[in-house]
């Protein structure tokens, strides 16, 4: 199997095909790590988008210190993250114009559908509040490692902090976390 390094330096090459190869391995991740981080479904997608199109453009000006490209791809999807946030506060209004809606287009009964998005745009709301109250370093840390599954040392390369490091705010989290999600999980079984 080709690791991601080699596609990536064919990519650079300008091998479109080997930079499909490396959306198809790493795009469901990149967008499950948004969708975690936004608890929206539609703007994880044009985020992930976003993530890839930045890749194809930079592909030359990188180089992977990995066999994996998730964990930059991840990094490349925090800092689209933020800079999208700062411009929503700035621009609202013509972000809200550009957004557009699947209409459905035959008289199937899509409520089942919608009701599972939105329990989970619920329940991922609910834990992004609770993500919410971690400090910044320590959420980067839990997003990476629990959410998108990188190793400890993966998610340093991304964060571009040492691995001890990591370690240490990932205890933290789980801490905090714990007590509570604890919390929330009461109060939805008490419902």
């Amino acid at each position: 199997m080709t690791t991601d390094r080699e596609l990536w330096a064919q990519a650079v090459d300008g091998d479109r095909e080997a930079f499909g190869m490396l959306f198809d391995r790493h795009a469901t991740a990149v967008y499950n790590h948004l969708f975690r981080r936004t608890a929206d479904w539609g703007e994880a997608e044009d985020l992930t988008s976003t993530v890839f199109l930045h890749a194809w453009r930079r592909r030359a000006d990188i180089v992977l210190d990995r066999d994996s490209a998730l964990p930059w791809l991840l990094g490349v999807a925090n800092g689209t993250l933020s800079n999208t946030r700062r411009r929503l506060r700035r621009a609202q209004a013509l972000v809200q114009r550009l957004v557009i809606q699947d209409e459905p287009r035959d008289d199937a009964d899509h409520a089942d559908a919608v009701a599972t998005r939105i329990d989970d745009e619920r329940r991922m709301s609910d834990l992004h509040r609770a993500l919410a109250r971690l400090p910044r370093h320590e959420r980067d840390v839990v997003e990476l490692c629990l959410w998108s599954g990188l190793d400890q040392q993966a998610a340093a390369a991304a964060l571009g902090i040492a691995v001890g490091t990591v370690k240490s705010r990932l205890s933290r989290a789980r801490r905090r976390l714990s007590s509570d999600l604890g919390h929330l999980i009461e109060s939805e079984e008490g419902t």
